[in-house]
């Protein structure tokens, strides 16, 4: 298994090197190219009574362009220096459907993570980016700057968005050293949850992956926190789920366990939708 393109978005007015570095270290790993991805939207006219009152200026635009041209060779800087190939692409656009559109050319798409209460006009909105990508993703948490991928906890539920996260994350799972696997199930589930792990552990072994598994019956404790607690039990960076949620009023709500996830995991978590 391996990845032939990894795309990371880059936030124009970001500093810190964190996402880029962990998609460099992907990129090169799996001899990937890796494409950096900015867009810039710009603020639409402000109108009163039908006169506009104040729009983007010519001057406005050309430091917006500007400003997209240095982080562009901000990022090639950083993401230089190996075997891989390194693209950008950038647009003066809504972030999040701009890299919607440009995931096309990716295997696998990285980016920050952010607050999902985040300015979402401004700033890419990360739930709605992996509704409409059609890609797994991989969210880098801050101060992260790289993902060894030896050990790997995989969120399981027996739904299709699980099947898929389990299917895109085996390039990375057939590396690891150890894989392990958890459904948290209710009391009256866990025969039933065993006879469904043991099936998902047999799949991973005949891909060659190395893996155990184990059944957690639901307790007071939130489900991601358990899962965040089990990844730092086993060593793991990087947690595999899939990305559940709703759409309500227009706007896309990630449920319990994936906000949480986002919200409060120390380690990169790959999701798929």
């Amino acid at each position: 298994m391996f990845l032939a393109n990894v795309m990371v978005y880059v936030d124009p007015g970001q500093q810190d090197e964190g996402q880029i570095r962990v998609a460099a270290g992907i990129a090169e790993t799996f001899h990937a190219s890796i494409i950096g991805v900015c867009a810039s939207p710009i603020d639409p006219p402000l109108v009163v009574d039908g006169v506009v009152i104040e729009q983007t200026t010519e001057e406005e635009l050309k430091r917006k362009q500007a400003d997209l041209a240095a982080k562009a060779e901000w990022f090639s800087k950083i993401a230089r220096g190996g075997r891989h190939e390194v693209q950008w692409r950038s647009a003066l656009e809504s972030p999040t459907t701009f890299l919607a559109e440009q995931a096309r050319a990716a295997d696998l798409v990285v980016f920050r993570r952010r607050k999902i209460e985040s300015d979402r006009f401004h700033y890419l909105d990360s739930a709605e980016a992996v509704v409409r990508m059609g890609r797994p993703t991989l969210s880098v948490p801050e101060g992260v700057t790289k993902l060894s991928g030896d050990r790997i906890v995989v969120g399981w539920k027996d739904t299709r968005e699980a099947r898929l996260a389990i299917r895109d994350a085996l390039p990375f799972l057939t590396r690891a050293s150890k894989v392990t696997v958890a459904e948290i199930c209710t009391s009256d589930e866990q025969d039933v949850a065993a006879r469904r792990l043991r099936d998902v552990a047999g799949y991973l072994e005949r891909h060659g992956v190395n893996c155990q598994f184990e059944v957690r019956v639901h307790a007071a404790e939130p489900d991601g926190d358990y899962l965040i607690r089990l990844a730092e039990r086993e060593g793991a960076d990087l947690i595999v789920t899939g990305g559940y949620g709703h759409s309500r009023l227009g706007e896309w709500i990630f449920g319990g366990m994936t906000r949480s996830l986002l919200q409060q995991a120390p380690i990169c978590l790959m999701m798929s939708h």
